[in-house]
Parts: structure tokens; sequence; C-alpha cells
């Protein structure tokens, strides 16, 4: 390793300049030290706490990493999970109320007012027009009444007046996050906060939510081809596993789905077994981690939810989808690959590298400065996650007067290269320094480090597998590239999508 990325990993782990001189050499020797920084805790609840001392400024940030996404949602409740995401803003039983007592009253009555109207809505026979019409007033008749209780963004800006930045959260395929920055003098005050976030949440405001996901849903995909392409792509890719469903849920689903249903999933999904609190910057393990059990360790305990079941089933031959609006065109195509348990996980990696990292990349430089024919064009894995069996992805975008069959046949090109000549030397060594710079990078503000720390901890119940992927990774061969190219990139294992331009009065606009 040299002395520069030395410095900067030892910057990166908090370490000051005065200390870089008696720095050690070796990973080995890294990961000790930051061993002696950082501190984990599970409570008898089994929720697990990190807390990794950065006293640099005097600041904090932290990463909750909750161990289910989209891919948990339920059958027929698709978007659920990212509902919750939402209505976890919403604030507590004692924050974003006037009167938690009598605000619970009202927001029962509005679960039985929308599980009137939804029954009415539903039927397929013999709807009543005066009916569903009354029973749809009673339903925003309650939702007023609850309404007249609400504090309307409490618990965000509790957090902002106290310093609070970079407050937000996100749903993913696999997880759901929430995060924040906060001076340390407030660390009290925050796990007051994200404890009752996390262990005493309210529905509250959820139809009203709803309605903006419901736009966001059509702002991203049902207006946006290549989000309405891309949604088609996952639909045909997978036939069992909820990698099918979107995140963000099914029109019909997310218009149905209701509070009792999202507290459901809060009581399954946000158990202590299911969670990792992960809290970087100037704090000491000693001091905090009392503070941190006193609040986290009140929560509820349950059982960890039951392991994923479905498993997509072989793929035996090409799957194609095709849409034809007077729109940009584009290519995508994807193979189903192993998830990042797997041996060979380190390998895609690579491939991604090699294919996609810069203007050195062989996708950059085949098409779109030599061939000139896309103004981008990548291939990645782990799409559109990684805890379970995903995709390794290709993807191009055409320039004017060029065509998706164009990109297919220059990126299928390069594929056959991959299998049929091993990478350079030169190709595979910069795909390694350029990890242990992703590394470095990932480690350069308590912000990342929170959240690989969550994240390692929550896949392999040990954070320091941040540090041994290295080893891994320096062990890929030219041979391993060349063998998984050939293992996954096959003709039967391949799901295409395109977007094909054509003009206004003859676009067909849907999928094939």
């Amino acid at each position: 390793m040299s002395r520069m990325v030395s410095v900067v990993l030892a910057l990166a782990m908090g370490w000051g300049v005065a200390a870089l001189a008696q720095v050690p050499a070796g990973m080995a020797q890294y990961l000790a030290g930051f061993e002696k920084r950082t501190t984990v805790k599970v409570l008898p609840n089994g929720l697990t706490l990190i807390v990794c001392e950065r006293p640099e400024a005097p600041v904090f940030s932290f990463y909750t990493l909750v161990d289910a996404g989209s891919a948990n949602d339920p059958q027929g409740a698709s978007g659920l999970a990212h509902m919750f995401e939402h209505i976890a803003f919403k604030g507590t039983t004692e924050l974003g109320t006037t009167n938690y007592a009598a605000e619970k009253v009202a927001l029962a009555k509005v679960e039985s007012a929308n599980a009137a109207y939804d029954a009415e809505v539903r039927k397929r026979v013999g709807q009543d027009a005066t009916k569903l019409a009354a029973l749809k007033k009673a339903f925003e008749d309650a939702q007023a009444e609850a309404q007249k209780f609400v504090i309307p963004n409490q618990f965000a800006e509790l957090a902002e007046e106290n310093g609070a930045v970079n407050l937000n959260a996100s749903t993913e395929e696999d997880s759901t996050q929430y995060f924040w920055s906060m001076p340390s003098n407030r660390l009290e005050l925050w796990a007051y906060m994200e404890s009752s976030r996390i262990g005493k949440p309210v529905p509250r405001e959820f139809y009203k939510e709803r309605d903006v996901v419901q736009e966001e849903r059509r702002m991203r995909t049902d207006s946006n081809p290549i989000g309405a392409m891309v949604e088609q792509f996952l639909a045909t890719a997978y036939t069992a596993h909820p990698y099918r469903v979107p995140t963000v849920g099914w029109e019909s689903e997310i218009s149905q789905v209701n509070a009792t249903e999202a507290a459901a999933f809060h009581a399954k999904y946000y158990v202590p077994s299911n969670l990792v609190v992960a809290v970087v910057g100037d704090v000491k393990a000693a001091d905090a981690m009392p503070v941190l059990t006193k609040y986290f360790g009140t929560i509820p305990a349950g059982p960890k939810p039951e392991p994923m079941t479905t498993v997509e089933p072989p793929q035996f031959a090409e799957r194609t989808v095709t849409i034809r609006e007077a729109t940009q065109p584009f290519y995508l195509e994807g193979y189903h690959k192993p998830d990042y348990r797997d041996p060979d996980d380190s390998v895609y990696d690579a491939i991604t590298d090699i294919f996609s990292n810069g203007r050195t990349s062989r996708l950059y430089k085949s098409l779109v400065r030599d061939q000139k024919i896309a103004a981008d064009a990548e291939g990645f894995s782990g799409f559109p996650g990684d805890k379970f069996p995903g995709l390794f992805a290709f993807y191009g975008m055409p320039v004017p007067g060029h065509t998706p069959d164009e990109i297919r046949d220059a990126i299928h090109k390069e594929i056959d290269r991959l299998k049929t000549s091993d990478v350079t030397d030169e190709e595979l060594d910069m795909f390694k320094t350029r990890a242990r710079a992703g590394l470095l990078r990932g480690l350069n503000d308590n912000e990342g480090v929170a959240q690989e720390l969550a994240l390692f901890q929550t896949r392999y119940g040990d954070w320091r597998e941040l540090f041994r992927q290295l080893d891994r990774i320096d062990k890929v061969s030219k041979a391993d590239v060349r063998r998984v190219a050939n293992k996954i990139f096959v003709e039967s294992n391949r799901t295409s999508a395109r977007i094909e331009f054509t003009p206004p009065t003859q676009a067909a606009g849907g999928a094939k």
C-alpha cells in the first residue's frame, strides 16, 4: 500500500496528522485501529447499536437500517415499505400531536370510515353510487376531524431547530434507512426522537401522504418513458421473486393501501432484532451507550421476521420488452446472478469496473468515444438489489441517428470479447486500486462511516467485513472474470428492454 493511500486512510479513520508517523503498515493494523474506536452492543430486546468515535468536529451522524424494503411488501399491498418511510416523519405518540389520546380515537374512526368506503369501492356488482358518495364524505369528514390534533412537521422541525442537517430517508428493495447529522450535544434529544419514531410511530395524515406517493409514481414512472421501461423490464425478468414489483408500488395497490396495513408492516419488520443503528462522530462510547440503551432499550422486543422463501426459478429463454414512443431511444438488458454472499461477488464488481468506470472503461471507449453511437453506456451488478439474487445489467442511450439495435450489438461484442480473451493486467490492477479508493471515500465523513458500519453489520453480522472485502477483491484473477462471464452472460439468461422512437401519429404508447 502506498504512503499516500496510508495517509488518506488514516485521516478517513479519524487519526490526527501528528499520529500519521506511527500508523502501522497493512490493512490488518488499520482494522485494529478502527476496532479501538468502534463499540457494538446488542440490547436485550435484540437491537444492535454501533458507536464509532471520530472527534474531529463536535457533530455526529447516525444511520438506522431496517432490514426490510419493498421486497418485503405484502402481496396486494405493494409500496407499503415506501409508504411507511414517509409516515415515519409524521411524528410519534408525543411529537406531532396536541392530544394523542383524542387523536387515537379520531384515527380509529378514520380507519373505520376508510374500510367502509373501500369495501363499496371494491364492489364489482351492485355498487350504489349514492351510498358511495356518502361513505366518501364520511371518510373525508373523519380525516378532517383527526387533522385537528396534528401539529404538522413537528418531528422534522424539532430536529432542524436543534441543528440537524441532511434530514432524509430512503426505501430500496432490500432495506429502509433513516439518517441525518447533528451537533454532538444533542445526542440525547436525537436518541429520544429516533427511538420514539421506531417504537411509537403514529400513521397520522396517512391518506394525505398516500396522495403524495401516488403523485411521485406518476412523475417518476407513468410520465417517464425510461421509468416505465425499467418497471416493465423487471416485471419481465422476474416471474416469482418480489424484485419484479416496483418499490413505489403498483398504482391500483397504492390507491387502496391503508394505515392499518402500515401499522401491521411496522409491527412485523420494525422490531429491534431487525434493526441496526450506527452513531459516528464526536461521541464517546462509554458516555453514549448508556444514553442509547436508555432510549432504544425500551422498544418492545419481537421475533425477527422469517427469511424470504420465494426463489426465482431459472430462466430458460430470452425475454424482451419493447416500448414505442416519440421519445429518447434506450436499450437495457440484464442477466440473473447470485446474491452478495456468492463467492464470485467480487468478480462481478471487477466486471462492473472494467466495463463502466469512467472514460477508460470498455463500454465508454467502444460505444461513446470510438463508434460514437451512444451518449452513455454502462454495465453494473446488483440490480435492482443484491440481498437476493439480482441482475447484472447493461444499458446504452443512442445518439441521434442510431438505434437500440446498434447499442445491443455493440454491447454483445464487448461481452463476447470478455468471454473469449482475458482482461489485461492493467485493467485488473486498476479495478483493485479503485476498490481500495472506494473504501476510503466511504470513510471520508461520519455519514459514510455510519452507513457502511450499519450495512455490513446487517449483512454479515460483523462490520469488520467492510475491510475484509478487500481480501476477496485482491484474489480476483483474469481467469475468474472469463469464467464468470461465460457462465452468466448467455442468451437464455437474458432479458432485454428497449424504447424505440416512433413518430407521435404512429406511437403505440405501450409495452409489447
